[in-house]
């Protein structure tokens, strides 16, 4: 869309703005959907576990944020 994108008074802000929202609705996300660390959890399961829930929050904030932009 460089036609939208040329009418911005400033595209830099803009999307820093954007990236800015995304990430914080990304981080809030993930740390739902990986819920709380259960006790005695091995190391390596959890980072599966928080690897799992970033990709699914990355996942789900893309296709909510940026499909409706358009």
């Amino acid at each position: 869309m460089p036609a939208r994108v040329r009418e911005l008074d400033n595209p830099e802000q803009f999307f820093t703005a954007m990236g800015e929202e995304l990430e914080a609705a990304i981080e809030e996300l993930a740390r739902t959907l990986a819920g709380p660390t259960p006790i005695g959890e091995p190391y390596m399961d959890r980072v599966q576990r928080l690897t799992t829930a970033r990709f699914e929050a990355e996942g789900q904030v893309l296709r909510q944020m940026l499909l409706t932009v358009g």
